[in-house]
């Protein structure tokens, strides 16, 4: 491996958000995502323990892969 980038950011937007950065941007040939479970929404991070928000990981997936 010549060059290997690696991002850890805090919410699953901020690594979408890099992810369609790269491929727009064309500086990568494959991207890879470790774990989809740990893209976790900002809206769930900064809630309190039981809040109800119910498919916020999944409307996040949705609007990314259109």
């Amino acid at each position: 491996i010549d060059e290997l980038l690696i991002s850890q950011p805090d919410t699953g937007e901020q690594a979408l958000e890099i992810c369609d950065t790269l491929v727009r941007s064309g500086a990568v040939d494959v991207l890879v995502v470790d774990s989809v479970a740990a893209l976790v929404p900002k809206a769930e991070l900064e809630g309190e323990m039981g809040d109800a928000l119910p498919g916020l990981q999944a409307r996040l997936m949705s609007q990314a892969l259109r």
